[in-house]
This record gives C-alpha cells, structure tokens and sequence, in this order.
C-alpha cells in the first residue's frame, strides 16, 4: 500500500463480495474524486473475481475468507487506512469515506459528501440519493431503522440505511466496535449523535443496484431487518 504523503485527505473504503460485474466501474470512479488519496476494497468472502476485478482497477485490497458481514468489512477498511497512515507517519489521519460496491460510476458523484467533513463543518455525512430507484421490498427495514434512530437521538435521517458516509477518524473510533453486520448504519448514527457529534446529510448523485424480489433479494432484507433489530435492542 502506497500513496503520496501530499496526497487527498480522503481514504474510500469499499466492502465487496461478489461484485465483480461492478466493482471495477465503482473503484474507477472512485479513484477520481478530487478528495481520495487511494480505495481500499475489502473484498468480503466472495466466491467470484471481485478481489481480481479491484486490484485490476487500481484499488488495494484486502480479503476476509470467509463472509463476516458488512460491519466487520467496514473495521477491517479502516485497520487497513490506519495502517497507511502510519506508514506514511501521518500528523492527521485521514478521513473515511464508506462506499458502497455497487455504485459503477456513479461513485464519481460522491465529492460532496467530504466537503462538510473537510471544512470541519460536520463530523459524519449521510448521502440522500437525488434519484431514488424503486427497490423491491416494503420499506419495513427502512422504517424499522429511522423510526429506532428517531427514538433513540430525537432526529430521523432521510435515508437512514444509507451507506454512502463520510466520517472523520475520531468519529469513526468514537462509534467502536461497529455493530454487526447490516445493523452498522443505525449504530453508527444513533452512536455518534448521542455523544454529540455533528452529522448532516448531503444529497448525491448516486445510484445503486436495486434489490429486486426474487427469493436471494427476500433473504437479504430478512438478513437487514435482523440486523438492524440487534443494533437497535442494544441501543434502546
């Protein structure tokens, strides 16, 4: 891992498994925006060439060899920038900005979720896609998640499972250890504004795979919906 010691203030970190067809456009584009200093794929248990298709595209990447979930994804990019950082004897750690695989090029419309955190003006951001793209569920998991962060901090986000964020590294380690899994976007909110930090929402270009209706797109949501229930019994 290597990058200029005067390069972008911002480290990407993308969690991945099986995304093949799409992580290459994602960490591209990725790659562009102004603010990255360099995009850490973590490619989290897959079964196809995701991990082949991001270094390719000039990400660096880092496996887990089997699947331990996105929050455990999210850890293991951060570990991965700290130690980039160290490297580099950095006075400032870079901040993170958390993408998701499936953005393709989209992702090269993510620039403003950094600016409030590098203007010192919010400590976390939150992206509300401009364009919203129908998904194939009923919105039970969506309602679930920003009716327990509404409960728990007085304050419900637009988009609350969004996880397309930007977020200093004091923030980052004020919100460990991450909750499990699916649940890591609700924890992550409630945390952070109940120990008074600033987070604000930008609204963004970006578009993402729908999750359609099929069998595989039910069991996902059944995965979110048991997650999210477990970051928020611990937090309510």
């Amino acid at each position: 891992m290597s990058a200029g010691p005067d390069s972008g203030e911002v480290a990407v970190v993308i969690p991945a498994r099986n995304e093949a067809d799409r992580i290459e456009a994602t960490v591209t584009a990725a790659l562009g925006l102004p603010a990255a200093a360099v995009v850490i794929v973590v490619d989290d248990g897959s079964t196809d060439g995701t991990a082949a298709a991001a270094r390719s595209a000039g990400a660096v990447v880092t496996r887990h060899a089997r699947n331990q979930g996105k929050g455990a994804a999210l850890e293991t990019g951060a570990a991965a920038v700290r130690l980039l950082d160290q490297r580099e004897q950095r006075v400032r750690p870079r901040h993170l900005l958390f993408l998701d695989a499936d953005l393709g090029g989209t992702a090269a419309q993510a620039g403003p979720l950094t600016e409030p955190v590098l203007a010192g003006a919010a400590d976390m951001t939150i992206a509300v896609f401009a364009t919203t793209v129908k998904l194939g569920g009923h919105g039970l998991v969506v309602g679930l998640s920003g009716a327990g962060i509404r409960r728990a901090t007085g304050w419900r986000p637009a988009q609350p499972l969004n996880g397309q964020r930007c977020l200093t590294r004091a923030a980052f380690e004020a919100a460990r250890p991450l909750a499990r899994g699916w649940g890591v976007e609700t924890a992550l909110t409630i945390d952070l504004l109940r120990k008074g930090l600033r987070v604000t929402e930008v609204q963004v270009e970006l578009a993402h795979r729908a999750t359609g209706t099929g069998m595989r797109a039910q069991l996902h949501r059944a995965r979110q919906l048991t997650d999210v229930a477990r970051a928020l019994a611990t937090r309510l």
